[in-house]
């Protein structure tokens, strides 16, 4: 498991305290499976396509979901950035989202009245 991506020790102390507690069912190793999510979502893999080494896919999967849907992600993103001095500027870059196939189709369905009620050129 060398050549894949870990979180430290240190890093883990600082993520921990906004994980969920567990209610009676053992928790799996929560380094494991947050270095499996974080590794997935970088390099943009699906779910099914993570190393083993992480544990099964089904289990980043399902952490993914229930944390994202309890704000854990929100709570340390906002702990993690408050720590830090305030930047001048930000920035962001959306050239790794993925638009659903129908997204294209949105217009043409009326959703945007502004852009399908837009004379047609030529």
């Amino acid at each position: 498991m060398s050549d894949l991506f870990l979180l430290s020790a240190a890093q883990m102390a600082r993520l921990s305290p906004h994980f969920p507690l567990a209610h009676g069912v053992p928790r799996v190793d929560d380094r494991r499976v947050v270095s499996g999510i974080v590794y997935v979502i970088r390099d943009g893999l699906q779910w099914k396509d993570a190393p083993k080494a992480y544990g099964p896919h089904k289990t980043l999967y399902n952490h993914f979901m229930r944390w994202s849907r309890l704000g854990v992600f929100d709570k340390i993103f906002v702990a993690l950035s408050q720590d830090g001095p305030r930047p001048e500027r930000t920035m962001s870059d959306a050239t790794h989202l993925k638009a659903h196939r129908t997204a294209a189709s949105l217009p043409k369905m009326g959703m945007f009245p502004a852009i399908s009620d837009a004379p047609k050129a030529g």
